[in-house]
């Protein structure tokens, strides 16, 4: 596995490191950072957007937006960045002041926020500086993907999870093992979350749960298409993107509070929107939290979601806001 690629460079590379080595010789613990916040891992984390400017600069405003609206729609946790955040188009240092901006944003509100620290390659001291990089910023949490190429995942995930003290997300994909992942989870103690996207994640979160010992949450991820059967088969937590994550979130809380048919319902409100169309492209401007000339990156597999690629004309525009405030206004929180 290589252990330095253009991922991050190394003056980058150099730079958080070396701010970590200060902070080090200032913690007796070993770790970059003081513990984290108490938090509790269930409910809904939406995978936030990358924002850019239509001269495609990362918008900091908007990213920042995003844990803002979070925390209005009392949201638990936000991830950022993800797969459907387009992470593999952003460069180190977009990575590095997107992370800064999402903190800051969030320093003062009950939104976890958990950075992405996975890179491309199978750069783990990449990956171990965005993890270093995240603690000394104040992250509640980080998370990753497996190393795409030449990687051992449990070296990898040991590597990653000793750098700091913050909890872990485990983000499997492709045909991750159940077994694979539990005796990750089991050899790491910072572990506290598996995204589970490998294989089919229904048929197995029973057996997820139990050779872990439920000492880790499952999350959903895929987009929660099927929430209602993650829920009932066991998944505490959601990943889906952020438009209408505060529905998705009600949804969870009703169902925990025994209202299934509620739940159920609310869930169908999500599923009805979406078939709008322009829906989930323009939900984000809709509501608020980002700005009409907001634009992102191709991303592969990610079409449906490239904020300001496909023109909408402006009677779908109407159409959009007329279905939120018609249909949804009631329920939205942020």
């Amino acid at each position: 596995m290589s252990l330095l690629t253009p991922e991050i460079d190394r003056r980058t590379l150099l730079k958080t490191l070396g701010g970590t080595a200060a902070a080090l010789s200032l913690n007796p613990v070993g770790f970059a950072s003081p513990p984290s916040r108490s938090r509790q891992f269930q409910g809904v984390f939406p995978i936030a957007s990358s924002p850019f400017t239509p001269d495609d600069k990362l918008d900091l405003e908007s990213l920042a937006a995003e844990v803002r609206f979070c925390n209005r729609a009392r949201l638990p946790g936000i991830i950022w960045p993800q797969i459907a955040s387009g992470w593999s188009t952003l460069t180190a240092d977009e990575r590095m002041a997107g992370a800064e901006a999402m903190l800051a944003a969030g320093k003062r509100g009950n939104t976890t926020v958990v950075i992405g620290v996975q890179t491309k390659g199978g750069d783990l001291a990449g990956a171990i500086a965005f993890a270093k990089h995240a603690a000394k910023n104040g992250a509640d949490a980080i998370c990753s993907l497996p190393p795409e190429v030449n990687g051992n995942a449990l070296e990898y995930y040991e590597a990653i999870g000793s750098a700091t003290d913050l909890p872990l997300f485990i983000q499997t994909i492709g045909e991750m093992s159940a077994d694979s992942v539990a005796e990750m989870c089991n050899a790491i103690p910072t572990v506290r979350v598996i995204k589970d996207e490998a294989g089919d994640p229904l048929a197995r979160v029973q057996e997820l749960r139990a050779k872990t010992g439920d000492r880790v949450a499952i999350f959903a991820g895929k987009g929660v298409r099927q929430m209602m059967d993650e829920m009932r088969l066991g998944f505490t937590g959601f990943c889906p993107v952020i438009g209408l994550s505060d529905l998705f979130q009600q949804a969870w809380e009703l169902w925990q509070a025994g209202k299934r048919r509620e739940s159920y319902d609310m869930f169908g409100r999500i599923l009805a929107f979406a078939t709008i169309t322009g829906a989930d492209q323009y939900v984000m401007v809709a509501r608020g939290i980002f700005k009409e000339t907001t634009r992102s990156r191709l991303t592969p597999g990610m079409a449906a979601g490239n904020v300001g690629r496909t023109p909408l004309t402006d009677a779908d525009k109407k159409n959009v806001r007329g279905a939120l405030n018609t249909y949804l206004k009631p329920y939205l929180r942020g």
